[in-house]
């Protein structure tokens, strides 16, 4: 069995930022430094932080997560927080970093724009997830929240102005199909896809190498959406097999009866050296590892 290492793959620009911030905030600080919740999606990135004195505060509800935080500092985490979570944790005297991705960022921007100009907004995103949550509070009552086509039916909307945004971390091709149903209710619409460049790239390497293996490893953690969407996008559009580990254990050697070539990628969250662990536990499983590297997808035939 050949391992096919899939590229791009593993950390984006966002998380290498957040892990950043929050190096320079717990080497510089001398009380209680927090994360509200994960800092990014990981598990294992997740573990490492708290291993490294960064305590975490993780309910479901960010302002929630803010009356456990007694004293000190508090990191707000790349997925982004809404305005009243940022003033309540002024005025409960905490310290405040903000790790938010830079394109996220430009999301709350837009929205609270759009907003200002009359604008109700058709956000697309996953019910649950703190991107969401900290972007809708920009503009409480004009941003209208969508996960499926059935949300959209449901839409109300009776303001002449109407635009469609969307969550950073999501397939660009569902995306593309809800946006299409919204222009079909409301056909005067302004569309704006802020699916991030790296969720764009990891998903199109994801499927073009699907082509050319018989199954898909993606490395991530469940509470990674980027990652969950690579599953996804590589059962639906590629139609391959494909399965999400977060751990060597998760890994069934089921999965690889009858496959002679076996693509691996990660998520933008997923820490390299777990998927080269992934990586070398496959080689080992097929009985044949090389001190050649694996050959890279992009070497793949077209």
């Amino acid at each position: 069995m050949e391992v096919v290492r899939i590229t791009p793959r593993g950390y984006c620009h966002g998380v290498v930022d957040a892990f950043r911030i929050a190096k320079r905030v717990r080497e510089s600080t001398g009380g209680p430094v927090h994360m509200l919740g994960q800092l990014v999606h990981n598990t294992h990135a997740t573990d490492e932080l708290q291993e490294q004195g960064i305590r975490l505060v993780d309910p479901p509800n960010r302002l929630a997560g803010l009356e456990q935080i007694g004293e000190g500092t508090v990191i707000f985490t790349a997925h982004g927080v809404s305005p009243q979570v940022k003033q309540r944790a002024a005025e409960r005297g905490l310290v405040a970093v903000d790790a938010t991705c830079s394109d996220v960022v430009r999301t709350h921007d837009l929205v609270r724009d759009l907003a200002a100009a009359g604008y109700d907004v058709v956000y697309i995103g996953r019910r649950g997830h703190p991107e969401p949550e900290g972007v809708m509070g920009e503009a409480p009552g004009r941003v209208h929240l969508v996960q499926d086509l059935q949300d959209v039916d449901r839409l109300e909307l009776t303001g002449e102005r109407v635009a469609v945004t969307c969550q950073t971390t999501l397939s660009m091709w569902d995306t593309e199909e809800l946006i299409e149903a919204v222009r079909r209710r409301y056909p005067a619409v302004e569309v704006h896809n802020e699916i991030c460049r790296a969720t764009q790239e990891r998903q199109e390497a994801a499927v073009r190498a699907a082509a050319h293996v018989d199954l898909v490893i993606v490395v991530g953690s469940p509470r990674s959406s980027n990652s969950v969407r690579l599953v996804e996008v590589v059962r639906k559009l590629a139609g391959r097999p494909a399965h999400l580990v977060d751990r060597l254990e998760d890994i069934d050697p089921a999965w690889f009866e009858g496959v002679d070539r076996v693509g691996v990628t990660s998520g933008a969250s997923t820490p390299t050296r777990l998927t080269r662990q992934v990586i070398a536990h496959l080689e080992d499983l097929a009985g044949s590892v090389s001190p050649q590297p694996a050959q890279d997808a992009r070497q793949a035939p077209a």
